[in-house]
């Protein structure tokens, strides 16, 4: 039967792909994406304080996958609304906010039972969106041209055509086979988004489940692998690769395009570390010498890069000083030039500028 873009996709195959998958161009693009990914692990679990990392480069994540939804904020509200207890926060921000909260949410959870289910991807979304929604129950959903208003996909329709095809994904991915992990990842990614199972929401649960999946084959022991950003830059490839999988069992260009983006950003995810580290160091360095040795200490220096927003209750949370005693410690800080003041409703953010910077690049 002839694949029709207008009509549900019940015919989806099941995987694994009938497609030999480990060509030669792919298993040597696999090669080098794993090389890359495992130098992003090792320089991750060498930085001193995790948090520094979770927090910063899961925002970023959170702010790129939300954008190819068309979900835009600003990085400095985005910091700030992270940072502050404001509720004047505007909605795009707050879906970013909540990207972050099912990434963290869906990390912890396969910490405690590491298995990649479909209820684990149902809270995901209904934290994404905050709603209660599960798979989609009702026909209607199609993927259309935001300008142009054609239909480009009808994923499956029936929820149990979508539970059934869910559940052979999950055999997919917990299944023993020699299948290279990261040519699986292409496998699995492209199968979530055409199943498309939720009203809303897919495409971030979709670069969630990709996160999830490498930490889940031991690939990184952190959330911090930044693949939105490349997608982002990448958007038209992306959308017709995988249409071309649908159409036309088009793997291979798809598969290459998942391992290029991989190592691409596990490059570019451990240079920005490593520019973290180093900017850190310096830091260090700087506020040892010119600090009043009351008030320094390499907690507090590293309080700083947490995220680039700091006040004066995250040190009193942090058991690094009384609030009054806090708040000169900022001012101090202001005074050598580490950080600046910002005046948000009643409350006082300090902005750690050379941190911001460096993550706006």
């Amino acid at each position: 039967m002839k694949y029709d873009p207008h009509k549900p996709y019940n015919q989806l195959p099941l995987l694994p792909p009938r497609k030999d998958l480990e060509t030669k161009a792919i298993l040597k693009k696999a090669i080098a994406a794993g090389r890359a990914l495992a130098e992003l692990k090792g320089i991750g679990s060498n930085i001193p304080n995790q948090t520094i990392l979770i927090n910063t480069i899961a925002l970023q994540e959170a702010k790129s996958s939300s954008e190819i939804e068309n979900i835009v904020t600003t990085n400095d509200a985005l910091f700030k609304a992270f940072s502050a207890q404001s509720s004047h926060i505007d909605a795009a921000t707050k879906e970013v906010l909540h990207y972050r909260e099912a990434l963290w949410e869906g990390f912890n959870t396969l910490k405690k039972r590491p298995v990649i289910t479909t209820s684990l991807l149902i809270n995901l979304v209904q934290t994404i969106k905050q709603n209660q929604a599960g798979i989609r129950n009702a026909p209607g959903t199609a993927v259309a041209n935001a300008s142009s208003g054609e239909v480009l996909y009808t994923p499956p329709e029936g929820e149990s055509v979508i539970r059934d095809k869910l559940k052979n994904l999950e055999d997919y991915i917990h299944g023993e086979d020699s299948t290279d992990p990261l040519v699986k990842l292409a496998v699995m990614h492209y199968q979530f988004e055409a199943i498309h199972p939720f009203f809303d929401g897919n495409g971030r649960t979709g670069r969630i489940l990709c996160i999830l999946f490498l930490i889940h084959r031991e690939l990184l022991e952190l959330p911090i692998l930044y693949l939105s950003k490349a997608i982002i830059e990448t958007k038209t490839d992306y959308y017709k690769l995988l249409r071309q999988v649908t159409a036309s069992d088009s793997w291979e260009p798809w598969v290459l395009y998942m391992l290029d983006v991989i190592e691409n950003t596990a490059v570019d995810t451990r240079m920005k570390i490593i520019a973290i580290r180093d900017l850190l160091e310096k830091t260090l360095d700087s506020a040892r010498k010119k600090l009043p040795s009351r008030v320094y200490s390499k907690e507090l220096i590293e309080l700083l890069f947490h995220q680039p927003y700091t006040k004066s209750r995250f040190l009193v949370d942090a058991g690094i000083a009384e609030r009054k005693t806090a708040a000169e410690y900022l001012k101090e800080l202001e005074n050598i030039g580490i950080l600046k003041s910002k005046k948000l409703g009643k409350e006082n953010l300090y902005l750690n500028v050379k941190l911001y910077d460096l993550l706006s690049k």
